[in-house]
């Protein structure tokens, strides 16, 4: 049944464009016209040699011309549709240049429909992806065997001259674990290509580099061997990923009241990345969101600011010691009064718990209760009651650290490694000042 006039006139997207299709709807301007219970059609002529081949899906409704408009619905279009409407469109059958498109249609329809359907984690060829995985592992098992076999040798030949040779085997090494699609252990090389010559103790850290390298690739050996969750954590350090959908639909879920305990922005000439460190108000559950943004992009914005409640779900990533997470918020953010903390050797010792379930764990989230920034040498540290410290990170600046504090004891929130510490957030009573 056609469409009423007003019908069309509402589909125009704006009354320039519904005036010219009035100008279109006369029959002398088309030839070929026809309509189906699909779609309408026609071939317009207009100011070029070949006329304009129009169509009109009815269902959608959808438009499809040659003409070059960018309006959608161009005036050829509502022309056509205009003169359906007033009867002078007879029915016909679809020619092929008609029937074709709305059989791409309805393709892509079925195709849409299907990755709708789609449970989350799946794929659109399963065996195509196991094949493309059995690939990968090959190249990951090659460039392991390589590694290793590098180590061994530095073991057999040790450090002497290293400073000279050095940085540019360990600069190769992370090229080649980069072909061997193994990015997380081409990081691991990167950071030991770093160290060398850095400092008077560079060798003693150099070897802690290789030692937790050498560790991954004896454990890449042993997979099969391993606790479901630690074969996940090699897994994930070797550089391979799991599906947001997966972690979604199959992650630990854990829902609390989330203190935001601070905020790092690591940015590069590539990538940005930001480090969100939660803490469950009830569970004590520690969890860390990460975000990526392309170089010049901004960051998507915080759930949260530092220092306030967000209320929600946690779906854990796979592991031995279950940290980074994906955050359904379930509410909006609230207020929270200043946090409990640990003192230092406490704060340490919670560190240390998180290398016996993961030894590659690089950062650590600390809330210290009590402390005053005091200087150390040529840096700084945070004193804690008893005297005991935890030393900054060299180059943090403290300024605003000391400013809140003026010398009385505050509460901390801060991100640890092996470096030191780097605060992120204190709380002036239970106001929160966020320091990075």
């Amino acid at each position: 049944m056609a469409w009423e006039l007003e019908r069309v006139l509402a589909l125009a997207p704006d009354a320039a464009s519904a005036k010219a299709g009035q100008g279109q709807a006369r029959g002398a301007k088309w030839a070929g016209a026809g309509a189906s219970e699909q779609a309408v059609w026609g071939l317009c002529q207009g100011s070029g040699k070949q006329p304009y081949q129009t169509v009109v899906e009815l269902a959608g409704p959808a438009f499809k011309c040659s003409c070059p408009s960018r309006k959608f619905p161009c005036k050829h279009a509502l022309g056509l549709l205009l003169l359906w409407a007033t009867g002078e469109v007879p029915p016909a059958e679809e020619p092929d240049w008609v029937s074709g498109w709305l059989a791409e249609r309805a393709g892509r329809a079925e195709r849409s429909a299907e990755r709708a359907e789609k449970k989350p984690g799946e794929v659109a060829d399963p065996l195509a992806a196991q094949q493309r995985a059995s690939r990968r592992a090959d190249r990951v098992s090659a460039g392991m065997a390589e590694l290793q076999s590098w180590l061994d040798d530095q073991v057999r030949r040790g450090l002497s001259g290293f400073e000279q040779r050095g940085y540019s085997e360990l600069s190769r090494l992370a090229a080649r674990m980069v072909d061997a699609q193994a990015p997380g252990v081409a990081g691991a090389v990167r950071r030991a290509a770093g160290v060398v010559g850095r400092g008077h103790g560079w060798p003693g850290e150099l070897l802690e580099e290789l030692s937790l390298i050498h560790l991954v690739v004896s454990a890449h050996g042993r997979l099969g061997e391993l606790p479901p969750a630690l074969a996940d954590t090699v897994q994930s350090r070797i550089g391979w990923t799991v599906e947001t959908a997966r972690v979604l639909a199959e992650g630990e879920k854990v829902e609390d009241d989330w203190l935001v305990l601070g905020r790092v922005i690591e940015p590069d000439d590539r990538l940005t990345v930001r480090r969100l460190w939660l803490r469950g108000v009830t569970t004590g559950r520690l969890a860390l969101i990460l975000n990526f943004a392309p170089a010049g992009r901004q960051l998507d914005p915080l759930p949260a600011r530092p220092g306030e409640l967000v209320p929600g779900v946690l779906s854990f990533y796979p592991g031995a010691l279950p940290m980074r997470a994906l955050l359904t918020q379930t509410a909006p953010r609230l207020p929270s009064p200043r946090p409990g903390g640990l003192n230092a050797k406490q704060a340490l010792a919670s560190y240390v718990e998180s290398l016996a379930a993961d030894p590659w764990n690089e950062r650590w989230p600390l809330v210290l209760a009590d402390v005053r920034p005091a200087k150390n040498g040529e840096n700084w540290a945070l004193v804690d009651q008893a005297g005991d410290a935890l030393e900054v990170l060299p180059g943090v600046d403290l300024w605003k650290l000391l400013a809140v504090s003026a010398g009385d004891p505050v509460t901390v929130a801060g991100e640890w490694n092996r470096a030191g510490f780097k605060p992120m957030t204190c709380w002036d009573g239970d106001r929160p000042v966020i320091l990075s």
